[in-house]
């Protein structure tokens, strides 16, 4: 395959459950790199959150944030292109979500605003060991959410949304979904995440690989989550992970192994350079 671009998901995609990156996926990206292939982390994550053992890969240039609503040259640490929440939309979500009983979190300018009661009761929400560092270096704690985005009057990336209980996620969904301004979509199973209209994975692929001339079949994408599916469907080759939901495998154009199997490697091995991992 003349692969040029090769999009990945983190979290349950190419990091393993301790959220760590492998030797052996390390080992794939750095032989793309050498064969001219731009590898770029596709995440719901900030740039910010992006581990540092990825960004420091020589030759990983580019990265698509928070869903697709930041494209970042990290090289030149500048944005190449942006499709985020307004402030006054973003006000909007954050007074009707805090009517709920759920943590969340606006990303602004790369980092996610807290506040103390959600940041010193992250098992309250149902988040894991690994996912509560995370959570833990990514946010600045202010005393109020609201009152600092009111303040701030600066456009929002992404608000985060995580939940006690599944029957709390679902009803907040469904009043979520009469919405018809944002993109309501979700990273694991107790989580939502609300983007501005435009930031998807699968559309951001679009506009960077736009930007570096490269065609839409030049393009893979491998992932395992909602948030994943423009981008499984959108890229020229579509790659779900074996722990991936039933609904995206269905979606691929390929399964490949778990997160915890090194499947970014074995994908890649298998399709751009037609081998066994």
């Amino acid at each position: 395959m003349d692969i040029k671009l090769i999009a990945l998901d983190l979290d349950g995609t190419l990091l393993n459950s301790k959220k760590q990156l492998s030797d052996t996926n390390r080992k794939a990206l750095s032989e793309c790199i050498q064969n001219g292939i731009i590898i770029v982390p596709c995440t719901g994550r900030t740039a910010d959150g992006i581990p540092l053992e990825l960004k420091s890969i020589e030759g990983i240039r580019y990265a698509i944030a928070t869903n697709g609503a930041v494209i970042h040259d990290l090289e030149k640490e500048t944005v190449i292109d942006t499709r985020m929440l307004t402030w006054e939309l973003a006000m909007e979500l954050l007074n009707f979500v805090n009517d709920y009983p759920v943590m969340y979190d606006p990303y602004i300018e790369g980092r996610g605003i807290t506040e103390r009661r959600f940041l010193e009761n992250l098992s309250h929400y149902c988040l894991s060991e690994s996912l509560q560092e995370m959570v833990k270096n990514t946010r600045d704690i202010h005393p109020n959410i609201i009152d600092y985005v009111k303040k701030s009057g600066k456009p929002v990336e992404k608000i985060n949304l995580f939940f006690p209980d599944m029957e709390g996620r679902a009803r907040l969904r469904a009043d979520l979904d009469k919405w018809d301004n944002i993109l309501v979509t979700s990273s694991i199973p107790n989580n939502l995440e609300l983007n501005a209209l435009g930031a998807s994975k699968g559309e951001a692929i679009y506009r960077l690989a736009d930007h570096l001339g490269i065609s839409r079949n030049q393009t893979m994408a491998i992932g395992d989550g909602e948030n994943d599916f423009t981008m499984i469907r959108m890229a020229g080759v579509g790659v779900a992970m074996k722990n991936a939901s039933e609904e995206l495998k269905a979606e691929a154009n390929y399964i490949t192994e778990t997160n915890d199997e090194d499947g970014v490697a074995a994908a890649i091995y298998r399709l751009v350079f037609g081998r066994q991992l």
